[in-house]
């Protein structure tokens, strides 16, 4: 968003990257809130949600006539006047609040006892206020049709779809794939990494790879069976070259998007996904991968072994061409663009339809 609209102002609610690190903001300086300065904000922010709403309220806007707002969480509750333009770029309502509060609650072991009722209420509260902000956008872009699904289904507020920028031209296709499997991800609970070893314990004669790092590291490595290894955190080069060698991609999330299957598709590599959420619109059927149904360990075992028998019909190229319709390019011009018919509208006085 930065590289189409370079002159624009930055705010955020904390920033603290390294000199090193501000190449993608353009090094530019950032506005940050008042939760920057709170005790241990750069290790623990995340704990200062209940206080987020707020911090976000106290940006003064008010000389700016276009405001686009980089939405997962608290963003979009940005105050902005009637004669201000706000689109927000929305990845997701804020899944723990909404849909996904009962899943949360359990993974993190937060929903027990009065600490549990206090963060439910905390959750109660939330939804109050996100419901209410999104009054207070004129138009909602979604990352894909499932995410514009859930927009609907939370903010009742219709959003187009932008697919993200993935750089596909970071990968080069390999035909010659290799006899093993790959996953990778950070080691959360919702990325179902656990699932995917424990599917491979069940396929001793297949090889796993797994890429990544996070709070579920040792619980893979207490189940992990010998033809799986674990490689932990990885550089990007080390990364990309198993996303180019790997006889296929592994996925068993749920996602709102998800850019690794889409860089996998870039390297040429096909992708065993969980047949739900932005899956469904990154990958094509018998194309460049196939689906499982469940997320359990007999639909993945099931789609793995689908996957052996039909993987000579899978074209590498086709599938790169498959993962050039999310390249950076697009979603400059594609972004570009409705963010000027938005404004031209608004400029006009047209009526707000959505």
């Amino acid at each position: 968003m930065l590289a189409v609209y370079p002159q624009a102002d930055l705010y955020s609610l904390v920033d603290f990257l390294e000199p090193e690190q501000r190449g993608f903001i353009q090094h530019k300086a950032v506005q940050t809130s008042l939760i920057q300065r709170l005790p241990f904000a750069r290790s623990k922010f995340r704990q200062y949600l209940p206080l987020m709403p707020l911090a976000i309220e106290q940006f003064d806007m008010s000389a700016y006539d276009l405001v686009i707002s980089s939405n997962h969480a608290v963003t979009k509750g940005v105050i902005t006047g009637p004669n201000q333009l706000h689109i927000c770029m929305c990845y997701s309502p804020i899944r723990y609040a909404w849909d996904l509060q009962h899943q949360y609650l359990r993974e993190s072991g937060a929903g027990r006892g009065m600490k549990g009722w206090l963060v439910r209420w905390m959750l109660h509260q939330l939804r109050q206020w996100d419901y209410r902000t999104a009054n207070g956008v004129d138009h909602f872009i979604a990352i894909s049709e499932f995410i514009a699904r859930r927009i609907w289904k939370v903010y009742r507020r219709r959003a187009t779809v932008i697919y993200p920028p993935v750089d596909v031209n970071a990968f080069e296709v390999v035909t010659a794939k290799q006899d093993f499997y790959l996953a990778a991800s950070r080691l959360v609970p919702y990325k179902r990494m656990d699932l995917i070893v424990a599917a491979f314990a069940h396929l001793p004669d297949k090889r796993l790879v797994v890429i990544g790092d996070g709070p579920e590291m040792k619980r893979l490595q207490g189940i992990c069976p010998p033809n799986v290894t674990l490689l932990g955190y990885q550089p990007f080069p080390v990364l990309k070259d198993h996303l180019q060698r790997a006889k296929a991609f592994i996925f068993a999330a749920e996602e709102d998007f998800g850019i690794l299957p889409v860089e996998a598709q870039a390297a040429g590599t096909p992708v065993i996904a969980y047949g739900r959420g932005g899956s469904l619109e990154t990958v094509v059927a018998g194309k460049t991968g196939v689906f499982f149904p469940e997320q359990t360990v007999a639909a993945l075992g099931t789609a793995v072994q689908d996957f052996e028998v039909k993987q000579e019909g899978f074209d590498p190229m086709q599938i790169r061409q498959n993962a050039e319709r999310f390249a950076i390019e697009r979603f400059r011009a594609e972004f570009q663009t409705f963010v000027e018919q938005a404004w031209a509208r608004f400029h006009r006085g047209e009526r707000l339809e959505d």
